[in-house]
């Protein structure tokens, strides 16, 4: 094991999950930088990032010099060799597609350098179906931010067979200083824990709503009244984005054959429709006006 550190980060992808870890790096003391392939999603991450800590300054939880000192040490670009070729870590958040995913791991494999750490920020796939496409599988590994990143505190830290103890710990390392609780899983399953049981839930959920038995609505009324739920799984599939959990069911069905994982067909409905939660405006509830909340 050597003695080496993370200094710089790059994250992929500035989607809802990807411009919120790159925060959490700046504010961990990270030279961080924000890569996508479209300047306007960079631009929009900008804009949502200066709204989320300009109210945390605002309510007293960071102060005006952290919150610019933050932003000085974070940097966007749409350039993906200029992100990849000073980086020590690398944490790809680009949409949960597998083959999406290997498309990036394989362009960031010639483009970083080799002691650089690979992760994942896929909230079902493990890194040993990415770490093929590059040449180091001992330095992969998943590190699955929970939404809105800025407000979940926990990491599920992932390795697989291949993952080196000093990569772990190095992951562990870098969620610990961004202010976050990190749980380290030595074996791999698809899902990980927390989806996994939230699937199970989500699952049954939606049986009871296709089978006529009660309405979605009322659902998520006694998740929150009865089982003391913040939202209801169907609140939590609009606030997730119902396309997120979309791909995340047919990746699972992909890799299983098993028609009990394949997407339900009021899902696949709402996607087929564009209706994907929040995002949108409308998913299984209307959101006219309103967009994920950062506290």
């Amino acid at each position: 094991m050597t003695d080496k550190q993370i200094q710089s980060i790059t994250v992929i992808g500035a989607g809802q999950m990807g411009h919120q870890i790159a925060m959490l790096a700046a504010l961990g003391g990270y030279e961080t930088i924000l890569q996508d392939v479209q300047e306007k999603a960079l631009n929009a991450a900008k804009e949502k990032l200066d709204v989320i800590l300009t109210k945390w300054v605002q309510k007293g939880k960071l102060s005006e010099d952290r919150k610019l000192a933050a932003f000085s040490r974070l940097q966007y670009t749409t350039d993906l060799e200029k992100a990849a070729s000073g980086a020590d870590l690398i944490i790809e958040a680009v949409v949960e597609k597998l083959d999406v995913k290997q498309e990036v791991f394989a362009k960031l494999e010639q483009l970083a350098p080799t002691e650089t750490i690979f992760a994942t920020n896929s909230s079902t796939i493990v890194n040993s179906l990415l770490s093929g496409v590059t040449n180091r599988p001992d330095k992969f590994i998943n590190m699955h931010f929970f939404f809105p990143p800025l407000i979940m505190d926990c990491v599920e830290i992932v390795m697989s067979d291949q993952t080196s103890e000093e990569t772990a710990k190095l992951a562990m390392e870098v969620t610990e200083k961004m202010n976050r609780t990190g749980v380290l899983l030595r074996k791999e399953i698809s899902g990980f824990v927390a989806n996994r049981i939230l699937g199970a839930l989500q699952r049954e959920a939606l049986y009871l709503y296709e089978e006529g038995i009660v309405d979605y609505k009322d659902i998520d009324l006694i998740c929150r009244k009865a089982l003391g739920h913040p939202v209801g799984p169907f609140e939590l599939m609009d606030l997730s984005g119902i396309d997120v959990g979309y791909f995340v069911m047919q990746q699972r069905y992909n890799e299983t054959g098993n028609p009990e994982d394949k997407p339900n067909a009021c899902i696949e409905e709402k996607v087929n429709k564009g209706h994907l939660g929040r995002k949108t405006g409308k998913g299984w509830y209307d959101y006219p006006n309103q967009g994920v909340k950062n506290r």
